[in-house]
């Protein structure tokens, strides 16, 4: 018998929400932009997050990073005072290569900003790098043609150079790059040698790997200024494998503030960071992002929760002849309220459920048209109908209540 009450619950369900497709639609429609504001919030920021991650532990770990600016700012430093520090210079990577103990191997790099010419074609703000060796040493990268640097060409300054996969792009097009000749600042030219894999558009990137043009240090001085006060210049230091990142961070400092004779009492006139220090401060920025999901899916998710709950009031109101007779044939308090939450819940999800296949579809579109992979994860969906079944019941409740605890006789005699 409860079973057949139960179904027959069921069915009058769902001829009410197939009879009023309007008024279904239209309770089901806040529920369903709730739902798509908020999981399509964490699923951008998903894709955000696992993006940046990537890009911080392609970094390495176990890399520290020297340079004039910080990558994160205390209290007790202003940028004015940052502006006067002197860039990390040769001396500084000789000092560190000679007395650290803990690094296991030291790069050097120094770039500016260039124009690369290949005939007619040129590839503009190209960001070209003069690096010393061991560079592959620190920094994790992949040859996609060619091949890298050899000792000799580091140390005799040859004109080569290995390029970005976007560099190759715009300026050989089709053709092989390996072999030919590129030409920078000053009429310099150097003989392509290498192209670097391409990191391409799935994620966020926190370099400019695609971009970028690395040749010798002892070429490059040729036309970079090394001694600028304000060249973008930087050390890279991999940590030995017993040695962690904070151990190689004190002793980096201490060395160079010896090397550069500072005082005990002056301040450090250098940035030692690590990846560590990005992580924590994109921390910040997704709590933002996440309670600016929360808060803008919750306006749209009270809406659709009284909407649910009109609908509800409405399906007791009509069907209170039948709640009498399912309570003169024996039907308990609990069964009646089952049986409308129960259908608020049904409701609720599948508005839920709309607003999933929105995301899904809108996923979709963004990967075909920017070549990213951001997805729909197997948690957000559970979090959409965990919400969604949620709010059915809230929203449901009161009505389902009420529908409990009607007198049969008043409800079987209320169509009359």
């Amino acid at each position: 018998m409860s079973l057949r009450l139960l179904s027959e619950g069921f069915l009058f369900a769902f001829k009410s929400v197939v009879v009023n497709k309007l008024r279904t639609f239209l309770s089901l429609f806040g529920i369903t932009i709730g739902i798509f504001c908020i999981i399509s919030v964490f699923t951008v920021l998903d894709w955000m997050e696992k993006s940046i991650r990537d890009a911080i532990n392609s970094m390495g770990s176990n890399v520290v990073y020297v340079q004039k600016f910080p990558w994160s700012f205390d209290g007790n430093l202003a940028w004015w005072d940052i502006m006067k520090w002197p860039s990390v210079s040769l001396s500084d990577y000789q000092s560190v290569k000679n007395k650290s103990t803990k690094a296991e191997a030291v790069s050097f790099l120094i770039a500016k900003s260039d124009k690369v010419k290949y005939k007619n074609n040129v590839a503009n703000d190209a960001p070209v790098a003069a690096v010393t060796d061991d560079l592959e040493k620190v920094v994790l990268f992949e040859i996609a043609k060619g091949r890298y640097f050899s000792p000799f060409e580091y140390s005799s300054g040859n004109n080569v150079a290995v390029i970005g996969a976007e560099v190759a792009e715009r300026l050989f097009e089709n053709a092989d790059p390996i072999g030919k000749e590129v030409t920078m600042s000053d009429g310099y030219k150097a003989r392509v040698i290498g192209v670097l894999k391409k990191e391409g558009q799935g994620g966020i990137s926190l370099s400019n790997v695609d971009q970028i043009t690395l040749i010798p240090l002892n070429f490059g001085r040729n036309f970079i200024n090394i001694r600028n006060r304000f060249v973008d210049s930087q050390m890279m230091i991999k940590a030995k494998p017993d040695v962690s990142a904070q151990e190689l961070s004190d002793e980096l400092t201490m060395v160079l503030r010896a090397s550069r004779r500072l005082k005990p009492a002056e301040t450090t006139n250098f940035s030692v960071n690590t990846p560590t220090m990005l992580s924590r401060g994109f921390e910040s920025v997704f709590k933002g992002i996440n309670i600016g999901g929360w808060i803008i899916g919750a306006f749209a998710i009270l809406v659709g929760g009284f909407g649910i709950a009109n609908i509800m009031f409405v399906s007791v109101r009509e069907r209170t002849n039948i709640i009498g007779i399912q309570k003169a044939l024996g039907a308990k308090k609990f069964f009646i309220l089952q049986q409308f939450l129960t259908e608020s819940v049904l409701l609720s999800v599948a508005g839920g459920a709309l607003g999933l296949i929105m995301i899904f579809i809108g996923t979709l579109i963004v990967n075909y048209l920017y070549d990213l992979n951001i997805y729909l994860t197997l948690g957000n969906i559970i979090l959409a109908v965990v919400i969604s079944a949620i709010i059915g019941i809230v929203a449901g409740y009161a009505p389902a209540n009420s529908a409990a605890k009607m007198n049969p006789v008043d409800a079987i005699g209320f169509s009359f």
